[in-house]
């Protein structure tokens, strides 16, 4: 799914327009991004958590070469989905038919 199919369904249930639902879309994506970036935690009631990490500096190797190489440390972005979203995920209904054997 991308931003442009979001703006789409957005669009189809609650009738303002195209343009000013993507501005609003555009909109919490970039509140989410720049509470990040400061360190801050995005909660999403029903949906999770998006967090920033600090990852320290480690050892690695280079796949093509072997040679052994320092990964600088770095933040990563983490998502933790909730409960309700974990339990909606694992609904036999939403869940893909398995073959019989």
């Amino acid at each position: 799914m991308t931003k442009a199919d979001i703006v789409e369904i957005v669009f189809e249930k609650v009738g303002f327009s195209k343009k000013d639902v993507s501005a609003v879309i555009e909109e919490i994506f970039e509140t989410v991004k720049t509470t990040l970036e400061s360190g801050e935690k995005v909660k999403v009631s029903g949906f999770g958590n998006f967090t920033i990490r600090q990852k320290r500096a480690r050892r690695g190797r280079n796949p093509q070469t072997g040679n052994e190489i320092t990964i600088d440390q770095r933040r990563v972005m983490t998502f933790k989905a909730s409960q309700l979203l974990k339990k909606s995920i694992n609904q036999p209904s939403a869940q893909t038919p398995t073959a019989a054997v």
